[in-house]
């Protein structure tokens, strides 16, 4: 365990890559992307969260720790009433592995089960950790494992996560996430766009793991994904204070199942090609929509916009002001339908002009 996670709770299948990758600065490592290096070949800096941001933080994780609780709570019931005490948790590092150990702590609360909780790297483009796959299949039944991951954005994983399942007969591939606003997800807390705390911050709040890592010359064919520890962060580390936030907020009696919206499937990724053509982007991977992924942008890409529902929607989006304060980035109102915020990533190769951006 060379994370802060505590053992009983999660067993991390991740190669401890520490200390042998120097984390890069957003800039160099999308210009490294542009000329086709993998994301998951290298790893980033860490940001360091202003008293500001930290502030905000921990007023988003007040404010929304009862509606986490909530979700886990309808996750968790889903879990248990398809899978019941055989139900394995299989949770993708890294935004996964705190919402995995929450859905285990509420089966342990309510059904008295301690139900199995793996860590797993899935990467996009590279698919997910063969490896990993073999040590749990070594153990359990397909039919009891079930993926978590905590919000859906365009669907990537999830797509991904289909495809690698072609491979493992009886793996249902379906996603168990707290909010999914891309209406993508086999089983979810809510379809609204909610705040995740833990969307807030990196690695101080998921057990101070890096980003999952893959690069043949550090992790070999019989390796699991790499992942480093930020061992410098131990005193700023977050991570349990938002799973004991959460937990002590789960309910008394599980609150219902969101109803299914089988007419709105896919409306996110209907949505995500509406902004490309508003913005004249041609790569799709360049907007990522949902509170969670906007975060993310500005927490670790080049952020070009970020685009929000209502500009005066302090209560869900404060986080995200004060981010985009301190990195100068523009926030625009945009009439967005299924999502409260969106990024949009700097094209490193253009030089974009308002005049190409209607709306704002």
């Amino acid at each position: 365990m060379f994370s802060s996670y505590k053992p009983e709770d999660v067993t991390i299948l991740l190669k401890d890559i520490t200390g042998l990758v120097p984390p890069l600065a957003a800039r160099e490592r999308e210009a490294l992307m542009r000329q086709g290096v993998h994301y998951s070949e290298m790893l980033p800096l860490e940001y360091e969260p202003s008293p500001l941001y930290l502030r905000a933080y921990f007023e988003a994780q007040e404010r929304y720790a009862g509606m986490t609780a909530d979700a886990v709570a309808s996750v968790a019931e889903q879990i248990w009433a398809e899978k019941g005490p055989d139900a394995v948790l299989v949770s993708l590092a890294r935004a996964g592995t705190p919402i995995g150990i929450l859905i285990k702590r509420y089966l342990r609360r309510n059904y008295h089960a301690e139900a199995a909780h793996y860590t797993i790297s899935i990467i996009k483009g590279r698919g997910i950790d063969r490896n990993a796959m073999a040590y749990i299949l070594a153990r359990h039944k397909p039919e009891s494992i079930q993926f978590v991951d905590g919000w859906t954005g365009k669907g990537a994983i999830q797509r991904e996560v289909n495809q690698a399942m072609a491979d493992y007969p009886g793996v249902a591939p379906g996603l168990a996430v707290l909010s999914d606003p891309a209406r993508i997800a086999a089983k979810q807390g809510t379809y609204d766009d909610f705040l995740i705390p833990s969307s807030c911050l990196n690695a101080t709040v998921s057990g101070l793991l890096s980003r999952t890592f893959l690069r043949e010359d550090l992790t070999g064919p019989t390796d699991f994904h790499g992942a480093a520890c930020y061992k410098a962060l131990r005193d700023k580390d977050l991570t349990y204070t938002f799973i004991q936030s959460v937990e002590e907020r789960f309910p008394a009696s599980a609150p219902p199942s969101p109803a299914r919206e089988p007419e709105r499937q896919g409306a996110g990724m209907e949505e995500v090609q509406e902004i490309s053509r508003a913005f004249n982007i041609k790569d799709i991977g360049l907007i990522k929509p949902s509170i969670g992924e906007a975060t993310r942008v500005l927490l670790r890409r080049v952020p070009w916009k970020i685009l929000v529902h209502n500009l005066d929607d302090v209560q869900h989006l404060g986080h995200l002001y004060q981010l985009a304060r301190e990195k100068d980035v523009e926030v625009a109102e945009y009439p967005l339908k299924n999502y409260r915020a969106c990024g949009l990533i700097q094209p490193l190769d253009e030089v974009r002009h308002e005049e190409n951006s209607p709306g704002l």
